[in-house]
């Protein structure tokens, strides 16, 4: 019979669901880990999915001209992509002050597709007012909302009972209110209000591109004395939209931030840099270097529009009402409203973007962080098994690592995992530490030091995140399980430097000596005496010379030649000669300060450890 493990992958390859994979005969814990990864896996295709049809929609939406035919398109495409029974689109009226129903998708009542609600009233009337999007999952027993005899007919009438209705905007002005809703009890996740947001977004720009259209139209038919002034106005409407067109078929067809941001920088004749929410730089294109404002970030996304310092422009990069981020335009002093509109765009595709990325990130880093728990908790498990899952992962655990254990506390444990990602093999947050490893050369190569990795891995992340990175490292090794030994020994030597006050600096077990066998959390006394004496040592045992009780003894005479040869009972030159052989296993700095401290100390353990003699 097959491993019950390879079976399971197998599976998992395959496609294969839950039932199946609980048929397979392997144990409990292994079955539980098999349908988790199904499941993350089934997550990660579902989101990919809403994205592709989000950016679909989007480009679909940017063709279109007719606004009738831009408005049916909406609803159609907002219920596909929830999965709701009902959609519909309701538009301000600025004479009444009221919002009206304008378009349905799924709807089969003539009283709700005639609806009128008021400015607060109900949940679209309140969306209308406040800008902000809303969800419920039983509306008519809902009492944050202003329920009207009108408005609970109509609902009632559709038998809608679970509701989500999100802003139409242009800038600071709401035109109208998109709605997704079922007719069963149904909460709407953060995910799903992000995604009717951001689609929404595109909406807002395709409806405003309609309207503009239209009004050119009909102002060219109407005023030719004009003309000039309505051509340049639609030449400039065609040129965003062709950008917007561009940046969108840039992001469906695999394009990144820095790709993006140059395709902006092209049509806006600028440099531009986008930053994520925490400010660290994502991308950039051109010239100049952006300062970003906190308080331009926040104006922009109270206002939703593109602010000016007066040097240059930034736009925040949003999703509905969370922060993903901002985009920055150098070296453009003034902007007309044509252009002002395509930056503003080219923040809506940066949104869609990093919402992709946001979405890959997640999936893949639980995927990660569940092979490093596996990898430090039960290596020893199905070690084959782990090698496959790396290499899956394109981390080869086979070759020799590095293993770090960090610590800052001042920042979450996921953002410093995600942090050392960036220049390690694997990482990922494991109990109370985050976890690295960096593949270096073999395990026996000499220019591999791990304490410089540890250094070099808290100085690129102190730099990144503005605080201090500590960083314990032990290593090279290789396998599943020397990796989970070494992540022990990296966290006692982190210990020890936070313990020496040496928070925000890098180091291994080898850089602290002695210092660190006493400041671990577990004292590896052997391990100590090994790396100290362990040349020596093994040459008494091939050989059966007493080079050990040599030194010994050499170091109990303050080393004084003469004292030690009365107590070895040789000659002098024996005992020099002897000295040159433990120089020649040591290495010639033996007798320094320093590095004679830790071999007295690891010749007092070694002696400590021995048997005591039989009774004569």
């Amino acid at each position: 019979m097959s491993d019950p493990g390879h079976r399971l992958l197998d599976l998992l390859a395959a496609g294969a669901g839950a039932e199946e994979l609980a048929r397979v005969p392997a144990a409990d814990g292994l079955v539980q880990l098999a349908m988790r990864i199904r499941r993350t896996l089934d997550a990660h295709s579902r989101r990919e999915a809403e994205l592709a049809a989000l950016f679909d929609t989007a480009s679909d939406l940017a063709r279109l001209r007719d606004l009738d035919a831009v408005l049916r398109s909406i609803v159609h495409r907002a219920r596909m992509l929830l999965r709701v029974d009902v959609s519909y689109l309701s538009l301000n009226d600025a004479a009444d002050g009221g919002t009206y129903m304008r378009v349905t998708d799924g709807s089969a009542s003539a009283r709700f597709q005639q609806l009128r609600l008021g400015m607060g009233e109900g949940l679209g009337g309140l969306v209308a007012q406040t800008a902000r999007p809303y969800a419920t999952a039983d509306y008519p027993s809902d009492d944050r909302f202003d329920h009207t005899g009108p408005i609970d007919r109509a609902v009632g009438d559709e038998g809608l009972v679970a509701i989500l209705g999100v802003p139409l905007a242009l800038g600071e002005t709401v035109i109208g209110v998109l709605y997704a809703s079922d007719r069963r009890t149904r909460t709407f996740s953060p995910d799903e209000v992000a995604l009717l947001s951001s689609f929404a977004d595109h909406a807002a720009i395709a409806i405003d591109n309609a309207r503009l259209l239209q009004e050119s139209d009909a102002a060219l038919a109407e005023v030719a004395a004009a003309n000039r002034t309505i051509s340049a106005h639609h030449e400039a409407i065609a040129r965003a939209q062709e950008a917007h067109d561009r940046l969108t078929a840039l992001v469906l067809g695999g394009g990144d931030v820095p790709d993006v941001a140059a395709a902006v920088a092209e049509v806006l004749g600028g440099g531009i840099v986008v930053h994520d929410a925490d400010g660290t730089e994502l991308g950039r294109s051109g010239p100049g270097r952006a300062q970003r404002s906190e308080r331009a970030v926040n104006a922009s996304r109270s206002s939703g529009r593109a602010v000016t310092d007066g040097a240059g422009w930034l736009c925040a990069v949003l999703a509905g009402p969370e922060l993903l981020g901002s985009i920055s335009l150098i070296g453009r002093a003034d902007l007309d409203d044509a252009d002002r509109r395509l930056f503003e765009r080219a923040s809506v595709v940066t949104a869609l973007l990093l919402l992709l990325r946001r979405s890959a990130a997640e999936a893949e880093d639980r995927v990660r962080g569940e092979l490093v728990a596996d990898l430090l908790t039960l290596p020893a498990r199905d070690p084959v098994s782990l090698l496959d899952r790396g290499r899956r992962l394109g981390v080869d655990l086979g070759k020799a690592h590095v293993v770090l254990a960090l610590r800052a506390d001042e920042v979450p444990r996921a953002r410093l995992a995600s942090m050392a990602a960036r220049s390690a093999t694997l990482a990922g947050v494991h109990a109370e530490g985050v976890v690295a490893l960096v593949e270096v050369g073999g395990d026996a190569d000499p220019a591999v030091r791990p304490g410089q990795e540890a250094a070099a891995m808290a100085a690129r992340l102190g730099t990144l995140l503005g605080l201090r990175v500590t960083v314990g490292a032990a290593g090279p090794v290789s396998g599943p399980a020397a990796i989970a030994a070494a992540h022990r020994e990296a966290r006692d030597c982190l210990r020890a430097l936070v313990a020496l006050g040496r928070s925000g600096q890098g180091a291994a077990a080898e850089d602290l000596g002695f210092v660190g066998v006493l400041l671990g959390d577990r004292a590896d006394v052997a391990g100590f005496v090994r790396a100290t004496l362990g040349p020596v040592l093994d040459y008494d045992h091939r050989r059966g010379t007493r080079l050990e009780h040599t030194l010994r003894v050499y170091f109990a005479n303050a080393g004084n030649l003469t004292r030690a040869k009365d107590e070895l009972h040789v000659h002098v030159n024996t005992v020099a000669q002897r000295l040159e052989r433990i120089a020649a296993l040591l290495g010639p700095n033996w007798q320094e300060p320093d590095r004679a401290l830790e071999l007295q100390l690891a010749l007092r353990l070694h002696h400590l450890a021995r048997p005591p003699a039989p009774p004569e």
